[in-house]
Parts: C-alpha cells; sequence; structure tokens
C-alpha cells in the first residue's frame, strides 16, 4: 500500500473532492523519506544558484527505496509535491531524483537530464535490480 489514509481521510474524499493540505499530510506520514528528499531538493534549489538539484545517493534501505518510487511513480502524489514545493521533478532510476525550476521544463538542461541519453549513461549493473 502506498499511503496510510484515514478513515477521516478517506470518509472525506467519498464525499468528494479533498484539500490537498491534507493528501500531503498523508503523504509526509505515509512516506517520510521520499517527502523528506524531495523537500531538502526543493529547499537546496530555492537557496541557490543551480538549474537544478539531485540526489545521487542510494536509500539506506529497500523500505526508502520503495517509498521513493511510490512517490515518484503516481502522478496525483508527484504532482501535489510539485505543486507544494514549487518545483518540476525528473527522475532517472531507483534514487536519482532530481528538483527543477518549474520555468526550466522546456529548457536545455531539463531536457538533456531526461532523455533517453541520460538515461542509459546514468545505469549501471548495481542498479539493474533497484
Amino acid at each position: 500500500m502506498s499511503l496510510d489514509v484515514s478513515p477521516e481521510l478517506l470518509a472525506e474524499a467519498e464525499r468528494g473532492d479533498i484539500r490537498e493540505e491534507d493528501f500531503l499530510n498523508t503523504v509526509r506520514t505515509s512516506l517520510p523519506y521520499a517527502y523528506d528528499l524531495i523537500a531538502s531538493l526543493a529547499t537546496e534549489l530555492r537557496e541557490g544558484t543551480a538549474e537544478f538539484t539531485d540526489n545521487q545517493t542510494p536509500p539506506p534501505s529497500e523500505r526508502e527505496r520503495g517509498q521513493l518510487l511510490r512517490a515518484l511513480a503516481s502522478d496525483a502524489i508527484r504532482g501535489g509535491l510539485e505543486r507544494h514545493f514549487g518545483v518540476t521533478l525528473a527522475f532517472q532510476n531507483c534514487h536519482r531524483v532530481a528538483a527543477f525550476r518549474p520555468e526550466a521544463e522546456g529548457g536545455e538542461t531539463y531536457a538533456r537530464f531526461t532523455s533517453v541519453r541520460a538515461q542509459v549513461l546514468n545505469q549501471s549493473p548495481e542498479f539493474r535490480d533497484c
């Protein structure tokens, strides 16, 4: 299961739309590694001048790797995190996630990071089953 949804949030969703703040709180508590990693990338990006910030450190365990994969594989979770932190996320393998400024999405650096070539160059045998 990706998220630990409270009975209250589930009931709210059954009645109609839910507040994104409530959804993101569920993401934060259910997927703390992924949430904190993206928060730190967004902070680093906001405080610096680089075109993007990225994580190149593998998660400490399969549990954290699973959190990151679940967060980035879900359009709703990924989109909520992007809106909340004011970034555009890009993902290359089981842990290399990058935060870009939203206006960079159509730019050369973003296109290079998300290219087929970059994906191939970012592979290595140890990432085969990650």
